[in-house]
């Protein structure tokens, strides 16, 4: 019976000035040593862009030599690299019990609010599983937007949610939305 060879996994962060090419840039590299990109989140944040990426490889293989192929790559674009040897027991797929919510907030922009409606949320052992935040409206009237995928605990519910926010959205003078994600099958 032959074995298996063992799958080592990385998280791989990239950062740097928002530019064409960035994610094909990174992905070659990753291509070229032979990584399966398991997960991955790419955005824009002001003019910085951001990413991070879960990737297998197959053992011998080590954290030295995906930094040693990549950081040319990184440095060539402007861009800081970090790589973090990642545990069997951290790459799990790990599904969520409870329901899944999308939590929308839209308001005045103003110190805080990410804090108070995270806070909020982690008191009830609610797990934000997407997070993301941005300024719309004019300069003269900013609109902060916040958008939250959670996933419920068993016994919550999103109208328990809606009402553990009712305060808060009164509080900082925002709108908060909360539904529930229903699976679509095909």
């Amino acid at each position: 019976m032959t074995q298996q060879p063992e799958i080592l996994h990385y998280a791989v962060s990239v950062v740097g000035k928002d530019r064409p090419g960035i994610v094909a840039a990174i992905t070659e590299g990753l291509f070229n040593l032979g990584c399966n990109i398991a997960d991955s989140s790419c955005t824009m944040l002001g003019g910085e862009f951001a990413m991070i990426l879960i990737v297998s490889l197959k053992k011998p293989f080590s954290k030295s030599r995906l930094i040693d192929e990549l950081k040319p790559v990184c440095d060539r674009i402007g861009m800081t690299l970090g790589v973090r040897t990642l545990h069997q027991d951290e790459v799990a797929r790990q599904e969520q019990a409870g329901e899944i919510c999308m939590i929308s907030v839209y308001g005045a922009d103003q110190p805080g609010i990410v804090y108070r409606v995270t806070r909020e949320l982690a008191a009830r052992s609610i797990n934000i599983t997407d997070l993301n935040t941005k300024l719309i409206g004019t300069e003269e009237e900013p609109v902060y937007v916040l958008m939250l995928e959670v996933a419920l605990p068993d016994g919550e519910s999103a109208e328990g949610v809606e009402q553990t926010l009712a305060a808060l959205k009164q509080e900082l003078n925002v709108e908060i939305g909360v539904r529930v994600i229903t699976p679509v099958a095909f």
